[in-house]
């Protein structure tokens, strides 16, 4: 059996996604699990005043003690190096997460950790809970059925449906990720895109280097990305990638369905 255990691929996981990821089994099979671990464990925290489906007028913040209509100001300069800051009383509030004017929610089915920042023109459906100090960025699609660990980025015009982001992944631009799971600090250059539905019949198998076909038992999967991968621009995997750790897949490449090895360079 070719080892594709969810250990092969990622260090570690965050210690609140562990249930997902059980011992011996593929790691494809973390995403079957993904809706009802979402509906158990989320705990949404928007304030009850947001009207769904329309955007935010004024910005809010959350802090340690609950949401902010005002009382504070964001600033976003030279200074603080294009990040957002909240303040409060002539403080820098590190924890304060914020919700910029513009910003739309579908459902109340978002958790927000602290730290974190949703800029105008995002648009979140729930179930989704966003981790600490990450940042949903201008445009930013998230569909629902998504789990974003800390100091992650859902970048500009991204895409996200039914994805898992493990610690430190980014998707900074023009990217579409559909039930796929990027590891820790998996970096995706500007139109990469993770195609996830198989055009034909029948679930995605999966071709390992060894000649073995595995079956996933989905006709939906993207891409399970390891920790440190990294995409070149305008690059697509098919439905059915799983790529090792460190691997790099350059600009405008096109990677066929298959298990590869860490540390794979695809042109």
């Amino acid at each position: 059996m070719a080892h594709v255990e969810w250990h092969e691929f990622f260090g570690t996981v965050p210690h609140k996604m562990a249930p997902l990821f059980a011992e011996s089994e593929p790691v494809w099979t973390v995403l079957d699990r993904l809706k009802p671990f979402l509906r158990g464990t989320i705990k949404p925290n928007l304030p009850e005043d947001i009207q769904l489906g329309i955007p935010l007028e004024n910005p809010i913040a959350l802090l340690p003690g609950g949401w902010l209509n005002d009382g504070f100001e964001i600033v976003c300069n030279d200074d603080t190096k294009g990040k957002i800051q909240v303040w409060v009383e002539g403080e820098m509030v590190k924890e304060a997460a914020v919700i910029c004017a513009g910003a739309v929610f579908v459902d109340f089915r978002v958790e927000i950790g602290s730290g974190a920042i949703i800029e105008p023109g995002a648009l979140l459906k729930g179930p989704v809970i966003i981790g600490e100090n990450t940042e949903i960025r201008q445009g930013a699609y998230l569909r629902g059925d998504c789990l974003i660990g800390a100091d992650c980025v859902v970048g500009h015009t991204t895409e996200v449906k039914h994805s898992i982001f493990l610690d430190g992944a980014k998707a900074g631009h023009f990217a579409y990720i559909g039930d796929s799971i990027l590891g820790n600090q998996v970096n995706l250059g500007a139109g990469t895109k993770l195609a996830n539905l198989k055009f034909g019949p029948g679930s995605v198998k999966i071709r390992s280097d060894s000649g073995q076909s595995l079956d996933t038992g989905r006709r939906k999967i993207g891409a399970i990305l390891g920790d440190r991968v990294q995409t070149g621009c305008n690059s697509v995997t098919n439905p059915g990638v799983i790529l090792g750790q460190g691997s790099l897949v350059c600009p405008n490449a096109t990677v066929k369905p298959g298990l590869y090895k860490s540390r794979t360079i695809i042109t």
